[in-house]
């Protein structure tokens, strides 16, 4: 109990002593409980389960506007769709990672300027432009995890979240237009986790509410905040799961989830999957649940420094999926550290 204290405590001193000297301002006053009622249309979209034609459908029905924001395009198929949205007098307008993926975005960003999208590279503002969402005709959102590289999709465990709330969507569109002129900014939206400016906070803060459960995918696992949380969780009871594909890099955090009861499990390279997904199942099952889905890894860079997305749910339906698809995970993963 006492060592319980010692990390919760510290948990919350590096919070507000990193948040303030890190300069982000404050995080919200309080996660949301409830799932708006304008969020009740949101659907789930999980990879490679339900294969890529929902995202190419919604990429493809924009009437009058589709704003992009992709950390790396590499797609084809996804592509032609985008240039023929243009070509139909839908105004494209994209923003492609330049400071990492650069080299891998340059043939679809001269493909697509050729072609009339309104093609901009990432602002410098951020280390990264890690994020992946787009807005359908100024009243659609989609955000995934997911990079539109076809090379992937058939191995990959992906997420992407059709949010159709108006607060949310208008608030991805001004981030948007404030990440194409390089101004940045995080307006508020209902249930959305931004980075650079909340995500930190709002994720630590989901970790600390569970009372139950946690059910965690993640591509990459190192924030010693977030190994804390997830270890104050588990001595106060919460069930912690985690399915990830296995690198050394993860196993200190692996070895200090494993000393408080956590359960583990891994995959190797693509097999069954790679697990580039990032998602939390707090507490599913009960009236409590909530999930996150988005392109935040759980490291400092992707917390602090890049821009991100993610979105918090709260329908019951959708909470329950999330920690489905980890759970099966999970069970086609094997044991960490093995026997």
């Amino acid at each position: 109990m006492r060592s319980s204290r010692f990390v919760a405590a510290f948990v919350a001193v590096v919070l507000a002593v990193s948040w303030h000297s890190l300069g982000h301002g404050r995080p919200r006053p309080a996660l949301p409980s409830v799932a708006p009622p304008a969020a009740e249309g949101d659907r789930l979209i999980v990879e490679p389960d339900d294969g890529m034609e929902p995202i190419y459908a919604l990429l493809g029905s924009p009437r009058r506007s589709l704003d992009l924001t992709m950390y790396e395009l590499d797609d084809p198929t996804a592509e032609q769709i985008l240039a023929g949205d243009a070509a139909r007098g839908v105004q494209v307008r994209l923003i492609l990672d330049r400071r990492l993926q650069r080299q891998h975005n340059q043939a679809a960003y001269d493909y697509l300027f050729r072609r009339g999208v309104h093609v901009a590279w990432s602002s410098s503002h951020y280390f990264a432009t890690h994020e992946k969402a787009f807005v359908i005709d100024h009243r659609v959102a989609v955000v995934m995890s997911l990079n539109l590289t076809a090379r992937y999709y058939a191995t990959s465990r992906d997420a992407a979240v059709v949010d159709v709330d108006p607060t949310d969507v208008a608030a991805i569109e001004s981030v948007f237009t404030a990440d194409l002129h390089g101004d940045g900014g995080v307006p508020p939206g209902d249930d959305l986790v931004w980075s650079p400016g909340q995500s930190w906070a709002d994720l630590l803060a989901l970790v600390g509410r569970a009372r139950h459960s946690i059910a965690l995918e993640s591509e990459e696992l190192t924030s010693p905040a977030m190994v804390s949380a997830l270890v104050s969780a588990a001595h106060r009871g919460v069930l912690v799961s985690i399915a990830m594909t296995y690198s050394d890099k993860w196993r200190p955090a692996f070895a200090a989830l494993r000393r408080v009861g956590a359960h583990i499990h891994v995959m190797y390279g693509e097999r069954p999957l790679y697990v580039h997904a990032k998602l939390l199942a707090i507490d599913a099952g009960t009236p409590g649940a909530v999930a996150f889905v988005g392109s935040e890894n759980l490291t400092d860079a992707s917390l602090l420094h890049n821009r991100e997305l993610g979105v918090l749910l709260m329908q019951p339906h959708l909470v329950r999926r999330v920690a489905t698809v980890i759970d099966s995970d999970a069970r086609d993963g094997s044991s960490w550290p093995p026997s």
